[in-house]
């Protein structure tokens, strides 16, 4: 197993060693207390799961994620499905988009499956209600040579364009597609002067390589864009290729034409790159010793609000290097969405400004997969994708906050079985006020997991979390008799002791009785309207 057993100190000098092997393993005072959506890859399933594992929601469908899904705010489920496709068949192909509502009731279904074309890995839904959508095509052999592809690099007699396209839904399984993007509108070349696309590589960093393969085998899958996000304010695309190591940010602000262009656009360039980070030896800068990626995923702006907003954040597997590792990047800008470049070493920065990584490298990997993600206060959640496993760091590096899917190919596992085949592309932790849940039902059902053992987490979930103002305990200490003070409705209320074990349940009251415990300190996990709050009593 990849991550490792947290040793924390609780409550009076109380120490508790994690024994779970899957569902929660560590849930301390100082994790963001929100809702973590995810979806295994091996599952028709996706989870909707609080703080302590258990799952508050769930969505059902008939197809498997090819990779990402996105948790809208008016509580629809947008997701990526895989339909078998002999022709196109890496991983993360897709080639069918599902929206789903609350109650798992299919909305709208996009099919993008043929010999020659698929969707893959990634969608990203926009504001005005449109979807982005990654896709490859087939460009053949005799294409490829003409765009200025070595011949000797055609293993597969073909190679794949990589493009974007932009989808307006219509009815219950049609789409208008209003914008386009193509990596094949975007190529230079130093091979063949008689072909297209020639021109002096390190004399054009805005266009791609047709020839460059980062020492990866010349397979049609040469690029493998694993991730599109998207920036409102600045109106521009970001784009991750694993398999050359780079990153890329495109303008959105584009027509269709201008897209395939080199000019237009609100910053002038059509649909050229802006601005490539990760591996300047593909525009030919610098050398393999200023590669900075490897193999990443999910490269994002931080969102406005949130510690570090509109940089840019990036799993980084690290393939080559044996150990992963989570990098956080400001671009050089003249101006908002206006990139500075330097003739002689390239886009900066020539680090990153921020890595995390284990004490021990090795011990954080995840060779395909994963994500990252920064919350309200100031902890990052990251998916170590292909072990499923989920933790949460603090700003000083504290792991407060661990999970293990417990859904695997095999099927649901049993606390104490030991995990493996659960990966999970991306997952994401979601605030109780997110628009979403207005109104919803969030009582928390059983952990996915089979015999459960969740009285570690409730220790490990002592502090006050988002609704703690508008809750209190009276009297505290207390004799006996405890009155919960809140205007929100109480669902339930359990009692743990202060080791572990739950020793009352009480429904739909305000009012709890210790009467005939012993003296000493409980915590109240009280489930409300909005969430869980814990609370701390003395029984004295």
């Amino acid at each position: 197993m990849k991550y490792k057993i947290t040793l924390i100190f609780l409550l009076i000098n109380f120490i508790s060693f994690a024994q779970n092997t899957v569902g929660i393993i560590t849930n301390d005072s100082q994790a963001y207390n929100g809702l973590t959506l995810f979806a295994p890859l091996h599952s028709t399933e996706t989870y909707l799961v609080n703080n302590c594992g258990e799952v508050v929601h769930q969505w059902s469908g008939s197809y498997s994620p090819a990779a990402s899904l996105y948790l809208l705010a008016n509580g629809n489920l947008l997701r990526t499905a895989q339909l078998s496709n002999d022709d196109i068949n890496f991983g993360g192909v897709g080639g069918r988009i599902e929206l789903f509502d609350w109650d798992s009731n299919l909305l709208w279904e996009y099919n993008y499956s043929s010999p020659t074309f698929s969707q893959h890995h990634d969608v990203y839904p926009l504001p005005n209600g449109n979807i982005l959508m990654l896709a490859v095509n087939t460009m053949t052999q005799a294409e490829a040579i003409q765009a200025g592809r070595d011949p000797n690099l055609l293993t597969q007699n073909k190679l794949y364009n990589e493009q974007i396209l932009e989808l307006e839904p219509v009815g219950s399984n049609q789409a208008n597609i209003v914008w386009e993007w193509n990596i094949k509108d975007h190529l230079v070349q130093d091979f063949d002067v008689t072909k297209d696309n020639y021109g002096i590589v390190a004399d054009s960093p805005e266009l791609l390589d047709i020839n460059f393969l980062n020492n990866n085998n010349p397979e049609a899958n040469w690029l493998h864009i694993n991730s599109i996000q998207y920036n409102e304010e600045l109106d521009q695309i970001v784009l991750s290729s694993r398999r050359l190591s780079e990153i890329y940010i495109i303008d959105h602000s584009t027509t269709i034409e201008e897209s395939a262009s080199h000019s237009g656009g609100v910053y002038g360039k059509g649909g050229d790159f802006l601005y490539r980070w990760g591996n300047p030896i593909a525009y030919d800068k610098g050398t393999t010793d200023d590669q900075t990626l490897d193999s990443q995923h999910h490269a994002h702006w931080i969102q406005d609000g949130l510690t570090d907003a509109g940089k840019i954040l990036i799993f980084n597997n690290g393939n080559a290097r044996g150990y992963s590792s989570i990098d956080l990047i400001t671009p050089p800008v003249s101006a908002p969405g206006v990139y500075n470049y330097d003739s002689s070493n390239g886009y900066g920065p020539s680090i990153a400004e921020w890595i995390y990584t284990t004490p021990t490298p090795s011990d954080f990997f995840s060779a395909i997969l994963s994500s990252a993600q920064r919350l309200p206060n100031g902890n990052t959640l990251i998916c170590d994708g292909d072990s499923g496993y989920f933790f949460e760091i603090t700003p000083t590096n504290q792991i407060v906050w661990e999970y293990i899917n417990p859904n695997t190919r095999d099927g649901i596992l049993s606390q104490g079985d030991t995990p493996s085949q659960n990966n999970v592309f991306r997952v994401k932790k979601f605030s109780y006020d997110y628009p979403a849940f207005t109104g919803r039902d969030l009582t928390p059902g059983d952990p996915i997991e089979i015999d459960p053992d969740l009285s570690e987490c409730t220790l490990l979930s002592i502090a006050e979390n988002n609704f703690t103002d508008a809750i209190s305990l009276y009297p505290n200490p207390s004799s006996g008799l405890i009155t919960i003070s809140t205007k929100m409705t109480i669902n339930k209320v359990e009692v743990f002791n202060s080791l572990g074990q739950l020793i009352k349940t009480i429904t739909n009251s305000k009012q709890i009785s210790l009467q005939g415990v012993d003296n000493g300190l409980y915590i109240l996990k009280i489930y409300n309207e909005k969430g869980i709050v814990s609370k701390k009593i003395i029984k004295e």
